[in-house]
């Protein structure tokens, strides 16, 4: 009896304290260092600032802190004269919030609609560029900031205290005239704007596509192809034209030229 009451003492500490802490999978983003082995969304969110860094040659934020990431992570580290040892402490995961110009993806787009809910007349395209620096040294300026153009931390709290993050293109839906191409075709170095390496990784989704139509780092849906994200650019791809990434010639040329639907998911 005694054995029975201290088995049971024994299994309400332990679920109490299972429902006091928050799992790691649901750590908040800087709430932990991230290291080879961790998942959850905050490992998520450290692949798209990498992604955003062109530092994440993987075509996908999987939310697993494998090899990728950890390799991701040391050459940022390496950019930024960090202590170079792959792990996503707290002065990695603060460095690689900061957002500049030359950023592309996810998390700019998620600060140009910030920045377009606030009032701003600013493109929402994925691309840090000097509009973009312009406009954020504006926004500065009216919040008592440094005018820096660089979104740091107390320019992202200004940001976050107007709108929340997301993007102000999700929902839109339009038909464009797609192509395909490969990782080898003319021209092409086979490592995408936003530095995903096709030639590494040929099972990737990707499309190319006309930023001021669909915002790079955008997650797309796309008729006859499925998810993808938008993540390469080229030459003759404006307006609403799209050019799909396909890894086999023929395939490639089989795909043709056709207009498909495609739906900006996030």
């Amino acid at each position: 009896m005694i054995q029975k009451m201290r088995s049971m003492v024994v299994l309400l500490i332990v679920s109490a304290i299972f429902v006091a802490t928050p799992s790691l999978a649901s750590a908040a983003f800087g709430d932990r260092t991230m290291q080879k082995g961790s998942s959850g969304e905050d490992v998520k969110e450290l692949q798209d600032y990498l992604m955003t860094k062109g530092m994440f040659p993987y075509h996908t934020a999987t939310g697993y802190y494998g090899p990728i990431t950890e390799n991701a992570v040391a050459a940022f580290q390496e950019s930024r004269n960090l202590q170079v040892d792959g792990l996503a402490g707290s002065e990695t995961n603060n460095k690689v919030q900061v957002l500049r110009r030359g950023d592309i993806g996810k998390q700019v787009i998620h600060i140009q609609s910030q920045l377009q809910e606030a009032g701003y007349e600013n493109q929402v395209d994925g691309i840090y560029g000097s509009g973009m620096v312009a406009t954020v040294e504006q926004f500065q300026r009216n919040k008592g900031l440094t005018a820096d153009g660089i979104a740091g931390p107390a320019t992202r709290k200004a940001l976050n205290q107007i709108a929340s993050p997301g993007s102000s293109a999700a929902g839109k839906e339009i038909t464009v005239e797609s192509t395909a191409y490969t990782a080898s075709c003319t021209g092409c170095s086979g490592v995408t704007k936003m530095g995903i390496d096709l030639e590494k990784y040929p099972d990737a989704k990707v499309i190319a596509v006309d930023p001021n139509q669909i915002p790079l780092g955008s997650i797309v849906e796309v008729e006859g192809y499925g998810t993808a994200i938008a993540a390469d650019i080229g030459g003759d791809i404006d307006h609403n034209r799209i050019d799909i990434f396909i890894p086999g010639q023929q395939d490639a040329l089989n795909w043709g030229r056709k207009d498909v639907t495609v739906r900006i998911i996030e």
